[in-house]
């Protein structure tokens, strides 16, 4: 049973993925073939993903080298470590939110 449950798992995240992208296809025929125009299905591309996980990494890996030395410096075990994670992981995304936000600005 503790080898069915992950494979059963997986066929059906496959499943799943197949019949999104076939009623996605079917749903842009339908609209193709009402005469509509098929640039809606157009995505504009967007760094901004990419941005906010880089930086969000950037800030983790810092908050552990940080949480490193404070652990080793006043032995504060733990604490420093999920402490500094979280504090310069949240310091990552709050720079990539100011660096969108000029981003679009400037647009």
């Amino acid at each position: 049973m503790g080898i069915m449950i992950p494979i059963i798992s997986v066929i059906g995240f496959f499943i799943t993925v197949i019949y999104i992208r076939k009623f996605q296809n079917m749903e842009r025929m339908a609209i193709i073939e009402k005469g509509l125009s098929p640039d809606i299905f157009k995505k504009e591309s967007s760094s901004a993903g990419t941005l906010r996980v880089a930086l969000l990494l950037m800030g983790a890996g810092t908050g552990l080298l940080l949480g490193y030395f404070l652990d080793r410096a006043w032995d504060m075990e733990e604490v420093a470590y999920f402490s500094m994670l979280f504090i310069c992981g949240g310091l990552g995304l709050g720079i990539a939110y100011i660096i969108e936000e000029r981003k679009n600005a400037k647009k």
